[in-house]
């Protein structure tokens, strides 16, 4: 089981040939390039950053963004696909609406987060997790659609309402599905959040980035970026752990 728990996590032997990339960049980049600053120039600006006390508080607002737009975003996103793929009548009622709502671009939602809701933390959840939302959404509409004939007449069978089967049959069968768009998910939040972050200027790293960037800092730019890459694999890592353990007495 461990065994496979360790499998499950992305092997660090696919960050190899991001490193030798930032080494042949090292070595034969200049530390007076305003544009393409060596790696070694990245960890000066971002202790830069931690010194003069913006990273933690820009690392910690972006991750609590992050998180929250995540959570909410599952949470929305299993329980609509699951209305819509067990209930025809509200696939046929909300499926155009949804449609619509999928081909928006995340970015065009800013303004209108903005005038509606202000420019805060809550404006930018609300973004994220409007772009993070479908992946789990169809992944879960697809699931009900093609759960088991079998599963669904045993539990009629045992008599079981609606919350016991929902929560003893539906739900366990839908899991693998939800943790997958999960997976998806979770890169574009991350994605998505620096996006709003830079465009608004509302704080997290994408703030840094921004004031950074409008700062002539490449070397810092860099940095926070190389930071939010780190963080991306290290989400996407437990996530597959965590699947990995809450379905760790299956087959493989």
């Amino acid at each position: 089981m461990k065994t496979r728990r360790l499998a499950s996590f992305p092997p660090l032997r696919g960050l190899l040939p991001l490193g030798v990339l930032l080494v042949l960049w090292q070595v034969n980049g200049s530390e007076q390039s305003p544009y393409f600053p060596p790696p070694s120039t990245w960890i000066r600006g971002l202790y830069r950053l931690w010194d003069n006390g913006s990273l933690r508080p820009a690392a910690m607002e972006t991750l609590w963004t992050f998180g929250a737009a995540l959570l909410v975003a599952t949470g929305l996103g299993a329980a609509v696909g699951l209305l819509v793929g067990a209930s025809r009548r509200a696939g046929r009622a909300l499926g155009p609406a949804l449609e619509f709502a999928r081909a928006m671009p995340p970015s065009a939602m800013v303004p209108i987060a903005a005038l509606l809701i202000g420019y805060d933390g809550t404006m930018k959840v609300a973004v994220v997790a409007f772009a993070a939302i479908w992946p789990v959404l169809l992944n879960a509409r697809a699931a009900v659609r093609s759960l088991d004939s079998v599963l669904i007449d045993t539990a009629r069978c045992l008599q079981l309402n609606w919350f016991d089967r929902t929560r003893k049959c539906t739900l366990p069968a839908l899991m693998p599905a939800i943790l997958l768009g999960v997976r998806v998910a979770a890169p574009v939040s991350l994605v998505i959040t620096l996006l709003v972050e830079i465009l608004t200027r509302v704080g997290g790293l994408g703030g840094l980035i921004a004031l950074s960037q409008r700062n002539y800092q490449a070397a810092q730019v860099y940095g926070l970026i190389l930071v939010a890459g780190l963080f991306s694999f290290l989400v996407n890592g437990m996530v597959a752990s965590f699947e990995a353990y809450l379905f760790r007495h299956r087959p493989r």
